[in-house]
């Protein structure tokens, strides 16, 4: 008998619970092997030395938080059975007070967001860019990683069009570098003081708080349309991009210019990238309406289930660098501007190293909730620019943390701790856990012997970059290069290839079909032909209004081949195979199909008529009619038999996931299966054979994510 190598993820703890309550004492389980906690430092960054789940709860008993055991938790002290309750109860006081204070203010935008940790490896490739340590070669750093939509509350669903936040905290062993960038990299404005109306813009209108979690409403395109400048970053989640697959299929941007700064003192500007190992892939629009009713956690539980699994994921780290010229522009390009990109066939991408993430919080709220990311924490060897935006993020990230997580202090909290040794003189403040030494947090001073010392550079010191500034006088204003608006946008349309393009006008034809005043997409329409003629003209066909003429004639622009993402392929790891099966299948012909996807390092998720197992075997079903839909798999099998018709709920998952251009393959009677469901078994990226030759060919086809080739329904 074969079982999968892999465990099947889900199961919401680390041991099967028993039929019955347990009556005997015992301790707390402990975490799932996917999982584990911050790291053991104290609050000043240094090693505990203790195990792993010194600070977990323990003990047999329930207790009250200062440890005092209860003999019963589930009624409140009152004056007779069928009296008032007592104000003496403490434990009600205790449970209810703690209940009531469970949430802290949830972030203003990025509040739903989904974490792992991991480690970074660096290749050594950047030493000769920047001397910072964890850059250097074959060195080793934990990380924390939180990915996240912007404009939806922590309740709002996963697979909205919308931007992803990607924020990567780095415990290096000279401090903590935060690396906050996002899976788009251009962005909506050019200066910071424009942040809160941006995100005013994008927020739910405020009379009536609707619509949650997307941007095809009246005040977002009333912005956008008439701020201009955010045309290039819009026309980005207009795109595929704004639905990503999966968090493990998420490119990243650190969106700024930065500055690398060597061991000789030279300096360079760089982009950070983030590119993936399974490659860029997107949800059809659809398919993601379907998701977001289906399984608002979509992607959250993909990438807690794929590192379950053991599909772990993992990304290279990269940077394109420029020379630091006076200009701080290259190739016409304004380095400074974070509404402009850079493209990859003039700056390549220089890999610097790989980031896997291995493992799944414990705490969702003292990990994912209360991790604090901030641009201002930086490492010795690296720097900021001048870019505006990046400017006022080093004041409003520290400012929100201060606000979310109650004071100065949240740099102690365990998930933001430090793993390099802190001796900050600060003082007091808010959940002040950390037990400073000495009687003179001041410098100079003589009565602690003169400590702390200030670090010189062969101390490892941070040194700001001593850039020249020419003389100039205060002013509010743009330099003249920021006055461009549309050429990326163009740019940025045009790398894209025709199926996307389709889903590029798609979107804005469903986002501005959304606004009420049709004036905001009249505007709108107007920004769009300065960006591209046609797509401007599909966009106004599909509104039924007349296409403007450009008051900007749209630019030259040469594609660029990073920006689309179909064309190449992929490893297949992880990818979500469906085995619809049915009360005749052979459970051999399941088995075999199982493995060999197993094998290939994908994950196979067996669908059957209810729950229990495959008949006729120990196998478990992890799915059932009832309960799965096509948008959980990457590509369907059907080991369905001829003596059972096809089930009604089946017909629709296979419909969907032919007309969501997903790979489909079986055998014996699929054909008749497909027929059932209205599907054409001659098409592209239909497969038939044994098992083994359909898990093989379907692995080929996933490679490409979809089968593109095959024409949509009535065409």
């Amino acid at each position: 008998m074969t079982h999968p190598s892999k465990p099947i993820p889900g199961a919401p703890s680390s041991q099967p619970p028993s039929l019955e309550e347990a009556t005997e004492p015992r301790n707390p389980l402990p975490p799932k092997p996917d999982q584990h906690g911050p790291e053991l430092v104290s609050p000043t960054g240094t090693p505990t030395g203790e195990p792993e789940g010194s600070r977990s709860q323990s003990g047999d008993y329930l207790t009250t938080a200062q440890a005092a055991r209860l003999m019963d938790t589930d009624h409140s002290l009152k004056a007779g059975r069928r009296g008032p309750i007592l104000l003496q109860d403490h434990h009600l006081r205790e449970k209810i007070t703690h209940f009531d204070h469970e949430r802290i203010p949830e972030r203003v935008v990025h509040a739903r967001g989904a974490g792992a940790h991991g480690v970074f490896q660096s290749y050594g490739t950047g030493t000769g860019l920047t001397r910072a340590g964890f850059l250097a070669a074959d060195v080793e750093t934990p990380v924390f990683v939180r990915f996240s939509t912007v404009v939806g509350s922590r309740g709002s669903a996963d697979a909205v069009r919308d931007t992803r936040g990607f924020a990567v905290k780095f415990y290096t062993d000279e401090g903590t570098f935060d690396l906050v960038g996002n899976n788009i990299p251009v962005f909506f404005i050019q200066d910071a003081i424009k942040f809160p109306d941006v995100v005013h813009a994008a927020k739910p209108h405020p009379d009536r708080e609707i619509p949650q979690a997307q941007s095809a409403h009246d005040t977002f395109w009333d912005f956008v349309s008439l701020h201009t400048e955010a045309q290039a970053h819009t026309l980005w989640f207009m795109a595929d991009r704004g639905i990503p697959r999966s968090f493990r299929m998420m490119e990243g941007f650190g969106v700024h210019t930065f500055r690398l700064v060597n061991g000789e003192g030279k300096s360079s500007l760089v982009k950070f990238h983030w590119k993936p190992a399974l490659g860029v892939h997107s949800l059809v629009w659809e398919e993601a309406q379907i998701v977001n009713g289906m399984d608002p956690d979509f992607h959250r539980r993909d990438l807690a289930d794929a590192i379950e699994s053991g599909n772990i994921p993992s990304w290279e780290l990269g940077v394109q660098v420029f020379p630091d010229a006076e200009d701080e522009m290259f190739e016409g390009i304004d380095l400074l501007d974070p509404t402009k990109f850079v493209p990859e066939e003039l700056a390549p991408v220089q890999m610097l190293g790989r980031m896997t993430l291995n493992a799944n919080p414990k705490n969702y709220f003292a990990e994912v909730e209360q991790v604090a990311f901030h641009p201002g924490h930086l490492v010795p060897g690296i720097d900021v620019t001048n870019d505006p935006l990046l400017q006022g993020r080093l004041f409003s990230y520290l400012d929100t943390q201060i606000s979310r997580l109650g004071g100065p202090n949240f740099g102690q909290l365990p998930i933001n701790r430090p793993h390099a040794p802190v001796n900050d003189m600060l003082r007091d403040g808010m959940h002040q856990t950390a037990d400073y030494a000495g009687v003179a947090p001041y410098r100079p001073n003589s009565l602690d012997g003169g400590c702390p010392f200030h670090a010189g550079l062969d101390a490892g010191a941070f040194i700001d970059f001593p850039q020249a500034l020419p003389a100039a006088r205060k002013e509010r204003g743009n330099p003249a290069s920021f006055s461009d608006h549309f050429s990326q946008a163009t740019l940025f349309y045009r790398s894209l290839t025709a199926t996307e393009q389709d889903h590029v006008v798609q979107a804005y034809t469903f986002e501005l079909g959304k606004c009420y005043e049709q004036v905001v997409r009249e505007r709108q329409l107007a920004a769009l032909a300065n960006v591209d003629t046609e797509l401007c003209g599909r966009v106004a066909e599909g509104l039924g209004l007349p296409a403007p003429a450009a008051s900007e004639p749209p630019s030259e622009q040469t594609a660029s081949r990073a920006v689309s993402q179909i064309g190449q392929t992929w490893p297949v790891d992880g990818r979500v195979v469906g085995i619809v099966t049915d009360s005749g299948s052979d459970p051999m012909q399941v088995r075999q199909a199982r493995d060999a996807v197993t094998a290939a390092g994908m994950l196979a998720l067996i669908v059957a008529p209810h729950g229990g197992v495959l008949p006729g075997t120990d196998d478990p079903v992890q799915r059932t009619y009832a309960t799965v839909r096509s948008v959980e798999f990457d590509a369907v099998v059907l080991a369905t038999s001829a003596q059972t018709p096809l089930d009604p709920r089946m017909a629709v998952l296979v419909a969907e996931a032919f007309r969501h251009a997903k790979a489909i393959g079986g055998w014996g009677s699929a054909a008749a299966a497909l027929e059932a469901a209205g599907v054409d078994a001659a098409a592209p990226g239909m497969v038939q054979g044994n098992p083994e030759e359909v898990v093989a060919q379907l692995g080929t086809l996933l490679a490409a994510h979809r089968v593109w080739n095959r024409p949509a329904p009535g065409e």
